[in-house]
C-alpha cells in the first residue's frame, strides 16, 4: 500500500480549513453588514418622523391659541353687561342731577323775566332820573337796528291807522304822556299803543330833549324807529305793546 504524501495531507488540510474559515466568516459579515443597515434605518425614520411632530404641535399650538381667543372674548361679552349694570345707575344719577340743574336755570330765567316784566309808573317828576339812566355812553356803538336784532318782533300797527297818525306828520313830546318801566326800558303810551324803547338815545341829544324836542314814529326797512327832528338820521328801536 502506498503512503499519503505528507505534504499533499497539509495542503489538503489547509484547504479545507480555508473553505471553512470563509464559509464563517461570509455569514457574520454578511450579518454585519445587515445589522448596521438596520442600525441606520432608524434614524432615517426619526428624521422623517420629526417635521410632521412639529406640523402637528404648530397646528396643536394655533389651536390653543384660538381656544384661549374665544374664550377670552366670550369672558369680555359676559362682563358687559355687568359693567353695563354698573354703570347704568351712575348714567342715571348723572342725567337726574342735569334736568334738575337745567329745571333750576330755567324756573330762575322765568322769575327773572317775571320780575322784568313787571311794570313799574314813573310820575312826570320822576322823568327825568329814568331817561338820564338810559341815556348812552357811545350810540354808535351801542345802537344796534332790528336786522340786527334777529328782526321785529313787536305787534304790528295796522296800516290805516298808521297813516292816519304815525309818520313825521305826526309829531308829539314824551314829557306829556303817560311813561313806565317795562322790561327794564321805558316805554310811554301814545294813539292807543305803548312803545318801549330798547336803544338808548344818544348821549349827544340835550338833557330835556322828552320835554322838550318833536318827534315822531316811523317805519323804516325792518321795523319801527323813534326820531327826533333835531337829529333827523338818527333813528332809536322801539318796540310796540297794545296794553
Amino acid at each position: 500500500m502506498k503512503r499519503p504524501n505528507p505534504k499533499t495531507m497539509i495542503m489538503a488540510v489547509s484547504t479545507g480549513a480555508l473553505f471553512f474559515l470563509l464559509g464563517t466568516v461570509a455569514p457574520t459579515y454578511a450579518k454585519q453588514e445587515q445589522h448596521e443597515k438596520d442600525a441606520q434605518q432608524p434614524p432615517r425614520q426619526e428624521q422623517q418622523a420629526k417635521p410632521e411632530q412639529k406640523q402637528q404641535a404648530k397646528v396643536q399650538q394655533k389651536q390653543e391659541q384660538r381656544q384661549a381667543k374665544v374664550q377670552q372674548k366670550q369672558e369680555q361679552q359676559q362682563a358687559k353687561p355687568e359693567q353695563q349694570q354698573q354703570a347704568k345707575p351712575e348714567q342715571e344719577q348723572q342725567a337726574k342731577s342735569e334736568q334738575q340743574q337745567q329745571a333750576k336755570v330755567q324756573q330762575e330765567q322765568k322769575q327773572a323775566n317775571q320780575s322784568s316784566q313787571q311794570v313799574q309808573r314813573v310820575q312826570q317828576s320822576e322823568q327825568r332820573g329814568v331817561w338820564q339812566q338810559h341815556r348812552a355812553h357811545s350810540w354808535q356803538a351801542e345802537h344796534r337796528t332790528w336786522q340786527q336784532r334777529g328782526g321785529y318782533n313787536g305787534y304790528w300797527i295796522p296800516e290805516d291807522h298808521f297813516r292816519g297818525h304815525f309818520g313825521r306828520n305826526h309829531r308829539f313830546r314824551i314829557h306829556s304822556l303817560s311813561l313806565e318801566i317795562f322790561g327794564g326800558y321805558p316805554r310811554f303810551q301814545y294813539s292807543g299803543f305803548w312803545f318801549g324803547l330798547i336803544d338808548p338815545w344818544p348821549e349827544y341829544w340835550s338833557d330835556n330833549w322828552y320835554e322838550n324836542d318833536d318827534v315822531y314814529i316811523d317805519y323804516f326797512g325792518d321795523g319801527y324807529y323813534l326820531y327826533n327832528r333835531r337829529h333827523p338820521r338818527d333813528r332809536i328801536a322801539i318796540t310796540v305793546y297794545l296794553n
